[in-house]
């Protein structure tokens, strides 16, 4: 079983606008209010794979209520902490130009984090859990460490897609997957790429640290990943892209769930390099039809 992890979803509330005039009264004949988190993400395209998957994460409040309908609606199984505090409302300006408003999320107690981390009671070993997307306001900024121990502990795998010193801390505990683009990389180390061998040297760096396996994103320069044993390169698919929000968390389902049912990391590389590309040539995240529509183009290359 995958568990995805969103600690604070969105109702994404989106309105389209040929023009924003300031300081004047704006009508919209085009609005809709859509589930959102970066978990919620990895759910929908692990559903597209037709992989087995739970989400997990805090809601509350009426946008809380409508979150998880849209949910039910999808069929993403999910098993949410109710919180006192109302799910966040996140506002998506799409005129001209995209303009977002997000809000900081609900204050979360002592007692609805108890009730959370007893949700990982349920793991097994070989499930995974996928942590991902912003804490909530009053979340302590190691809340995803903290969790680290009791899923190595069940036998259970994670991933983790964030960034920076954050990223760093959970290491000694081996993830299985790491997923930055190539400017994170360089972030990570305080440097600067100039070849692909020198960003391949610090992508080998985290597998030294702990990391079980590393998928470097590229953008139209395709992607790598990084194993203990072997080196893989994909190109890009070819498509005019359109959409980055979500992109990222798509190749990670793809790797996930493809990785879950076969163990193979350079399939798994390849399935996920589709369903970014997939994500990323729609305004939406990904459908089945998108995603093997992608695949094909998809060829992994070992390289060492």
């Amino acid at each position: 079983m995958i568990y995805t992890v969103t600690v604070n979803p969105a109702l994404d509330y989106v309105i389209q606008l040929k023009q924003i005039k300031h300081g004047e009264v704006n009508r919209s004949k085009n609005c809709s209010f859509l589930a959102g988190g970066k978990g919620i993400n990895v759910s929908q395209i692990l559903n597209q794979l037709g992989i087995e998957n739970t989400a997990w994460g805090f809601v509350g409040g009426f946008t809380g209520k409508e979150l998880v309908r849209q949910l039910n609606q999808r069929r993403i199984v999910n098993d949410f902490v109710t919180v006192s505090d109302a799910t966040r409302v996140n506002v998506k300006l799409h005129a001209e130009k995209e303009t977002e408003v997000n809000a900081a999320g609900p204050n979360i107690t002592q007692q609805e984090i108890t009730a959370f981390k007893d949700r990982l009671s349920d793991l097994q070993a070989g499930d995974i859990v996928v942590l991902s997307g912003s804490l909530a306001p009053n979340l302590s900024v190691d809340f995803y460490q903290q969790l680290l121990p009791t899923i190595k502990e069940a036998g259970a795998e994670f991933v983790i897609d964030t960034t920076g010193k954050a990223l760093l801390e959970t290491l000694s505990y081996q993830p299985l997957v790491l997923k930055p683009n190539h400017h994170e990389l360089a972030d990570l180390f305080n440097t600067t790429f100039n070849t692909d061998r020198e960003m391949l040297a610090c992508a080998r760096k985290l597998l030294d640290q702990g990391a079980q396996n590393v998928m470097v994103s590229m953008a139209a320069s395709g992607g790598y990943l990084i194993t203990r044993e072997h080196i893989y390169h994909a190109k890009a698919a070819i498509g005019t892209a359109v959409n980055s929000v979500g992109a990222g968390d798509s190749m990670i389902a793809g790797f996930v769930g493809t990785y879950v049912n076969s163990g193979d990391p350079a399939e798994s590389f390849r399935v996920g390099m589709a369903c970014g590309a997939a994500t990323a040539f729609t305004k939406d995240i990904a459908v089945k039809s998108q995603i093997e529509a992608v695949l094909p183009q998809i060829n992994v290359e070992q390289i060492s």
